[in-house]
């Protein structure tokens, strides 16, 4: 589990393809000292488990399915990453609920400087889109961000110059690529929702009962 505060910028060194699967090399100056093998590290939004590490370099595979849902596959020597350690119990959580499983690829389709600050806009695959609301939480590359608005498989968000410095998105531009992972908690709801709709059961075999769009309103969580 992560919280979407990129702690580093990575710079690849090698994606070795090995069949239908893929070994990532990166340099980077994040302190691997309590990082073990087997421990994972986020790699510009997607979860990838540590193989090796030697001073300030790590090596990572990647699996086929990752490398068909993220942005990794097209990656090559010199390219920058964004890199976050696993949360620890004790740890801040300075963003929000990311899990490093990247749900699909978006787009860049604005990129405007706002006093300070930059717009991004990024156009998503329709079905992500219900995921997403105003306000609400998105990773993007592995960064936390908030939401501002929303549009039919668009959303808009602002990059402060902290934010831009320190992650990809500071040298990104409009057609580039990015990873998306939409908020756990809006994939669950859906799914007691859909249950409860379906007549499903709860796990000691009696009515699911929790969770409808009435109770939901009931005690104020819609309007």
């Amino acid at each position: 589990m992560f919280t979407g505060i990129t702690a580093a910028l990575g710079s690849v060194r090698r994606l070795t393809r090995r069949g239908e699967d893929a070994l990532l090399e990166v340099e980077s100056s994040l302190d691997l000292d309590d990082v073990r093998i087997g421990d994972s590290i986020a790699v510009s939004g997607a979860c990838l488990t540590v193989t090796v590490k030697a001073d300030r370099v790590f090596t990572a595979d990647v699996s086929a399915e990752t490398l068909s849902r993220t942005t990794l596959r097209s990656l090559k020597a010199g390219d920058r990453v964004n890199l976050e350690k696993a949360l620890r119990v004790m740890d801040r959580l300075g963003g929000h609920i990311v899990l490093g499983h990247v749900d699909g690829i978006g787009r860049i389709v604005e990129e405007s400087p706002r006093s300070g600050s930059i717009l991004f806009g990024f156009e998503i695959d329709p079905a992500l889109d219900r995921y997403v609301v105003a306000k609400g939480s998105i990773t993007v590359d592995g960064i936390s961000l908030t939401v501002n608005r929303c549009e039919k498989n668009k959303f808009y968000v602002n990059i402060i110059p902290h934010t831009a410095a320190g992650t990809t998105l500071g040298f990104k531009k409009v057609a580039d690529t990015v990873n998306i992972e939409t908020d756990i908690i809006a994939r669950y709801m859906e799914k007691l929702i859909s249950t409860k709709k379906e007549g499903g059961s709860g796990p000691m075999g009696g009515s699911s009962g929790g969770v409808d769009l009435e109770k939901l309103a009931r005690y104020g969580f819609l309007k």
